[in-house]
């Protein structure tokens, strides 16, 4: 039988696919909406930088250039570094630019017998099964339509854009009451340079969120007008933010991201020895969560200005919520070029905001609202049918290996679970990918997939707490990286020596060559 792949997306995680499955003798077709490659990367705004030092934000194999000498590249800079590595490994050629595609659709099996199937895909290998996928693909261009047929669909979709988070307001307090203007993060980081600092210029900015896309507009914003039209934050929740990853002196990974930091965490599977010593050592863990809170709160004028999070460090780092904030930026707050504001609820009247506990509104001329993304709705519309649209119910993404969704044949989804470094981590799952494509892994029955599933959830909601939908593994990101490597049938032990191997942090280079 034919074996053709198709990759959906050309970001950081359609390359990565495209470069592994080319890797072992396929040659895939990747549909990209876009006119160029990047992703997330082609539309951000332009003061954005990398939230890692870029030794631990690389591909294994293709380092950054020698020209590249800051530590957090430029947006502009990590774009270069994906054309780059695009252009070595002869991707392009792969890829239909301007393609959006509408739809997919798994024809030739009944519902009925993918309901009876005990192992995935009804003999639990990628190709084999009688079934096919056509794909609906739109030219942006010309607005024609054709439907492609593949054995193998890779979805790399990315999670943080398309479907952009608008909170929902009662008849007549919402935006359309507003005699400003009123746009998502995802419409201002998709301006170019020129057009976004006319936007901002001279007028009284409002942002709603309080995570990283919110700081960095307000940055953006109070460099624009300083204190003559300050910019305003609203925000819900506070978050634990960060100045850098030094923590007194100590790298952050050395804390969180090496496997002595992993064993004072529970982890999916693991054996009753490990689950004593999480147990008993969980008082460090504690400490440690502690440790970095009040180093923080040394550091910055958190309690000052009420940004000291309700929860602990490792709830915010387990669930991937953690972010580096720009420079000055707490100098731009005590200069008065940002304001930050609480609120639990926000609604719109005619001259701008109505928040908590303020008797008048609070008059905008722009809202920007960084309320994140619906990432699970943009999967879950990708599919004609009903039935798969109900697989995504949820904005916890059920996944084997975070990979493979145990009840719909025939296809991958990369990029949905998080990590500090999803360049790095979804480079491992690509290679995992490549692996099961090529014969050498052999996934277990259904409902053995889904038990896993379910371990890893459990696993999630115990450190990530309420954000574990977003399948975040900082946590126990080695055990993970352990698990994919045996079933590649690797060496999971990367370091030279056992104190290396327990106490350094692991990292893209030490997976080289699996």
């Amino acid at each position: 039988m034919e074996r053709r792949v198709a990759i959906v997306g050309a970001g950081i995680s359609g390359l990565l696919a495209c470069k592994y499955v080319l890797q072992i003798g396929f040659h895939p077709i990747v549909f990209e909406v876009e006119d160029g490659i990047g992703g997330l990367w082609r539309h951000t705004i332009e003061s954005t930088k990398l939230q890692n030092n870029k030794q631990y934000y690389r591909f294994s194999d293709f380092p950054w250039h020698s020209s590249v000498k800051d530590e957090y590249p430029s947006n502009q800079q990590v774009l270069d570094y994906l054309n780059s590595y695009a252009q070595n490994f002869n991707i392009i050629p792969c890829i239909r630019f301007n393609s959006r595609v509408i739809h997919i659709d798994y024809v030739g099996v009944s519902n009925e017998e993918m309901e009876s199937w005990e192992l995935w895909s009804s003999n639990s290998r990628p190709f084999g099964s009688k079934g096919t996928w056509h794909i609906t693909v739109q030219d942006t261009n010309s607005f024609s339509t054709e439907v492609h047929k593949a054995e193998f669909v890779i979805l790399c979709l990315g999670k943080y854009s398309g479907f952009p988070n608008i909170p929902e307001f009662p008849p007549g307090q919402g935006p359309e009451v507003f005699k400003g203007r009123v746009m998502h993060s995802m419409e201002y980081s998709a301006l170019d340079n020129e057009t976004a600092a006319e936007l901002i210029k001279g007028k009284r900015i409002t942002i709603v969120g309080s995570q990283k896309s919110a700081v960095d507009i307000a940055d953006e914003c109070a460099n624009a007008n300083g204190v003559t039209y300050p910019c305003t934050i609203i925000q819900r929740t506070a978050h634990w933010l960060l100045p850098d990853y030094s923590i007194w002196g100590i790298h952050l990974g050395l804390l969180y991201l090496n496997r002595f930091a992993e064993l004072l965490v529970h982890k999916p599977g693991e054996p009753f020895l490990l689950s004593l010593v999480a147990s008993l050592f969980s008082p460090l863990r504690w400490g440690i969560s502690k440790f970095v809170e009040t180093s923080l709160k040394w550091r910055l004028p958190l309690k000052k200005y009420g940004l000291v999070p309700k929860h602990s460090f490792l709830e915010d780092i387990s669930s991937c919520q953690i972010a580096i904030l720009p420079e000055n930026y707490f100098d731009k707050i005590k200069e008065g070029s940002i304001l930050i504001k609480k609120s639990q609820s926000i609604s719109f009247c005619r001259e701008g905001l109505i928040i908590d506990g303020e008797a008048k509104p609070l008059e905008t001329d722009l809202v920007i609202l960084a309320t994140g993304y619906k990432g699970d709705q943009k999967l879950k519309n990708i599919f004609k049918s009903p039935i798969f649209q109900n697989y995504i119910n949820g904005s916890a993404i059920p996944h084997y290996r975070q990979i493979i969704h145990p009840r719909i044949p025939q296809m991958a989804i990369i990029g949905y679970a998080e990590s500090l470094s999803n360049i790095f981590s979804n480079e491992m799952r690509c290679q995992w990918l490549a692996q099961f494509l090529d014969g050498n892994i052999e996934v277990p029955s259904i409902r053995e997939m889904e038990k896993d599933v379910t371990m890893w959830e459990e696993n999630m909601k115990r450190y990530g707490g309420r954000y574990y939908w977003k399948s975040c593994i900082v946590s126990c990101g080695i055990w993970y990286n352990d698990m994919l490597c045996k079933d590649m049938k690797c060496n999971p032990r990367r370091k030279n020596g056992l104190f290396a191997e327990m106490f350094e942090p692991y990292g893209p280079t030490d997976y080289v060559g699996l």
